[in-house]
């Protein structure tokens, strides 16, 4: 696996780069293991979750969570996929 020193875009000039490290967010149901699940289904699509790049976030009433994780992508289409994935998840409502 490359470090983020090596990951260089292919067009500096334009928004998302790739190959290139992301944050992404997925929201669901608290006490639904998304702590874990969303870090699994990123790294079962070949890519890597960036060590102690976990956050959670409670809703103000405590009935979902949120939980985001920086990954590092090859493609656009490996950053579509992650996003189509974890909305496959039912216990997954949406993702950012």
């Amino acid at each position: 696996m490359k470090s983020l020193d090596d990951l260089r875009p292919e067009n500096p000039q334009q928004g998302f780069q790739f190959p290139g490290a992301f944050e992404i967010t997925a929201v669901g149901r608290a006490h639904a293991g998304l702590e874990e699940r969303v870090a699994e289904i990123i790294v079962g699509l070949g890519m890597a979750v960036m060590n102690g790049s976990l956050r959670t976030r409670p809703s103000s009433e405590g009935h979902y969570v949120s939980v985001s994780v920086t990954f590092t992508c090859p493609s656009r289409e490996k950053y579509e996929a992650a996003h189509a994935a974890l909305r496959a998840d039912p216990a997954i409502k949406w993702t950012l």
